[in-house]
């Protein structure tokens, strides 16, 4: 800990010292998880440098609690863990997402269909802020409204410097049986009796058409007959279709989409076979981030999570295969542990549900992405449902904050980042990543 606090001590000194109120964006060690932007203005920015809070500080085995600082990967915290038999309670699929990612970003996963996203496992988080006061926030004392506004507000609020979260008892080996569904109908009822009955460690699956759901049930077990890994030859999202159970080690089984969820490159057998084993999400979003000068806008795929009550969802798959149709899809099944702060109340007031289906839509080509990005954003304001700010946002000003709450994040803005140099959240993730001007 006295390392880790002379390291925000000095992120708080060049704050304080700081004259200039430009925006300011963080460099750190991890390659960004946001849909690539090329002509985002914050490639642009005066850097800080925080690439060194990337340390795990301390695992309480008898607590299970993790501290760390916000650089962590979250194969780091699993690596650390598992040799304790813990484990955290989120694990997002790719292994190079950190967790201070995963709260500004919203990460969730399959063991959210009972326990929420990574955020509502956290216990307490370390704030810098702009002027470089150190705050730390929890659920319950005087920054408790801070702690709940930093997630899913991509940094544009304070700079976390430190979380403590939660950990949970993980066996070794996961078992996934793969149950089969030919309708829409059918595939609602399984989710809604394994939520309902909490039966399962995991739940997630793929929809791979409108004739063909697969929702992967998925165990700790202490002993495994055979295992699988899917970090070079095999494609897990396909193996979904093809067998009816699995077995996987725990860390396997964390990141079987590390490769992609529904978008692995490369597609053919020889391309697997020669380059498989080294290409993976972070190395692709690393290469597109280096050369994105050069690289046209249309050839980076339509990438969006989808968030729909769960009983909105046959109306929003009837639309989706009517306007969209590209399939294979990614559900995940969501509980909302409690309705954000970050949610605005006219949003809130229309959720009457407690499970969400994140439907993601990954590796889509179209020529008219916009197009597609829009009609996205307002059928889900039709129908009560949300989505994550990692892709093209297309929102008005006033359709944004209809969705997001404007009073409680004005009111947190003006205590932790007066002058803006962190960028507001609708300029930061509307505007400024499009290269435009608010």
């Amino acid at each position: 800990m006295e390392f880790h606090e002379v390291k925000v001590s000095k992120i708080a000194k060049q704050l304080k010292e700081r004259q200039s109120t430009a925006p300011l964006t963080l460099k750190k060690k991890a390659v960004s998880h946001e849909v690539p932007k090329p002509k985002d203005k914050r490639h642009s920015d005066e850097k800080l440098d925080i690439s060194d809070l990337d340390e795990i500080i301390f695992v309480d085995t008898e607590r299970r609690i993790c501290i760390a600082e916000p650089g962590v990967t979250f194969t780091k915290v699993v690596d650390a863990t598992i040799k304790h038999g813990l484990a955290p309670v989120v694990v997002p699929e790719l292994k190079t997402i950190t967790i201070g990612g995963a709260v500004a970003g919203c990460s969730i996963e399959s063991m959210s269909y009972k326990l929420g996203g990574f955020h509502d496992s956290c216990l307490e988080y370390e704030v810098v802020t702009a002027k470089g006061d150190v705050l730390i926030c929890t659920p319950d004392n005087e920054n408790q409204l801070l702690f709940q506004m930093v997630h899913g507000t991509f940094g544009t609020l304070g700079i976390i410097t430190l979380l403590k979260f939660r950990l949970i008892p993980a066996k070794p080996f996961v078992k996934v049986t793969y149950e089969k569904y030919k309708s829409l109908e059918e595939y609602k009822k399984a989710i809604w009796a394994h939520y309902t009955k909490k039966d399962i460690d995991f739940m997630d699956g793929i929809i791979h058409s409108p004739e063909e759901y697969v929702l992967s049930a998925g165990n700790f077990v202490d002993k495994a007959p055979y295992t699988h890994s899917y970090d070079w030859m095999r494609i897990y999202y396909l193996s979904t279709a093809k067998r009816k159970e699995d077995y996987l080690k725990t860390p396997d089984y964390f990141f079987r989409y590390n490769k992609g969820v529904t978008n692995v490159r490369p597609k053919s057998f020889t391309g697997r076979l020669l380059f498989g084993r080294f290409i993976d999400a972070n190395r692709i979003l690393k290469l597109v981030n280096t050369f994105r000068k050069i690289i046209p806008l249309s050839i980076i795929p339509i990438t969006v999570d989808t968030f729909i009550p769960f009983s909105k969802i046959e109306e929003f798959m009837e639309w989706y295969e009517k306007e969209i149709n590209h399939f294979p899809l990614w559900c995940v099944p969501y509980r909302i542990v409690h309705m954000y702060e970050w949610v605005s109340d006219e949003f809130s007031s229309k959720v009457g549900d407690e499970l969400f289906l994140d439907i993601a839509i990954y590796g889509m080509q179209r020529k008219d992405t916009e197009h597609y990005y829009k009609i996205i954003e307002k059928k889900l304001m039709e129908l009560g449902a949300i989505k994550t700010l990692i892709s093209i946002n297309l929102y008005s000003e006033k359709e944004f904050w209809k969705i997001w709450n404007k009073k409680n994040y004005d009111l947190i803005k003006r205590k932790t980042d007066p002058d803006n140099i962190f960028r507001g959240l609708y300029e930061k993730m509307c505007v400024t990543s499009r290269g435009l001007e608010i």
